[in-house]
């Protein structure tokens, strides 16, 4: 039994406008996901689906093997967390910890399961000084921050990204690359991030959806994914720069691997060149 599934998922937005068509989609236990395409491929939109925001215009939506329904919205948000693109969609409390106690408050839980969850949260994150702050004199990425932690409180089994890398800088794509794949490797949580930036990919993901215009028009594991040159170009989409770099070697006869990661890349040069790594 999958996670989330959907069987030819379709949504039509007010006056007639087809935002998603035909959409099969699978997230498994304990995945990282990458789904990517360019502005206005449906990603957004695919993603209010996975909590119940949205509801398929045709096709169905399956939570644990179960579609979602009026009676079960609550325990579906539970279980799936989605961290808006903009965090300002998602920040209102007066101080950090407030605003990530909504949650588990709303949840009636008690309160030393509350402040735990915060602490808990605020931990996971690397937030714990902005607790007492008022979040809307934060900067871009402490609010994306104290949004993902907003959601981590609530304790879900699959957490949803949506662009969460717009708007930082390097540093803050860094250590977002590092907060994900801890969630999946000491959590054991899925991931399932949406993206158009491609380079931050193979650092973060098992398997990759390729949407263009309401469709999926590709997916597979990230080897399988970035050997399709063509087709990304033909989505607005490109190879990342350490395969591209790879392959242009090789096509200059220099006996190098092919490798995604910074960490392959780096092995595979210095064994190229007679290093050791």
């Amino acid at each position: 039994m999958h996670l989330i599934e959907t069987r030819s998922l379709c949504y039509t937005y007010p006056g007639n406008v087809t935002a998603l068509h035909d959409i099969n989609f699978i997230a498994p236990r304990n995945a990282r996901i990458a789904v990517i395409g360019s502005n206005g491929a449906g990603k957004s939109t695919l993603f209010k689906h996975f909590n119940g925001i949205f509801k398929p215009s045709s096709g169905s939506i399956l939570i644990r093997g179960e579609p979602i329904t009026k009676e079960n919205t609550k325990e579906v948000r539970k279980f799936v967390g989605l961290v808006f693109q903009n965090p300002d969609d998602q920040i209102f409390s007066p101080t950090v910890e407030q605003d990530i106690a909504f949650g588990p408050t709303n949840l009636m839980l008690d309160e030393a399961t509350i402040q735990h969850r915060v602490e808990e949260a605020l931990r996971v994150v690397g937030i714990e000084h902005l607790a007492k702050r008022v979040p809307h004199h934060l900067s871009g990425g402490e609010k994306k921050r104290v949004a993902i932690a907003g959601v981590i409180a609530m304790e879900p089994e699959v957490l949803v990204l949506d662009e969460p890398t717009a708007g930082l800088d390097p540093q803050g794509v860094a250590d977002l690359s590092r907060f994900i794949n801890s969630l999946a490797s000491k959590y054991g949580m899925t991931v399932i991030f949406s993206t158009h930036d491609v380079s931050l990919v193979p650092e973060v993901a098992d398997y990759i959806y390729v949407m263009n215009k309401g469709e999926i028009v590709a997916q597979g594991t990230v080897q399988e994914i970035f050997v399709r040159a063509d087709m990304l170009r033909s989505v607005r989409l490109d190879v990342p720069i350490l395969p591209r770099l790879l392959r242009s070697l090789q096509d200059h006869g220099i006996d190098v691997s092919m490798a995604y990661t910074y960490a392959d890349a780096e092995r595979s040069l210095l064994e190229a060149f007679g290093r050791t790594p």
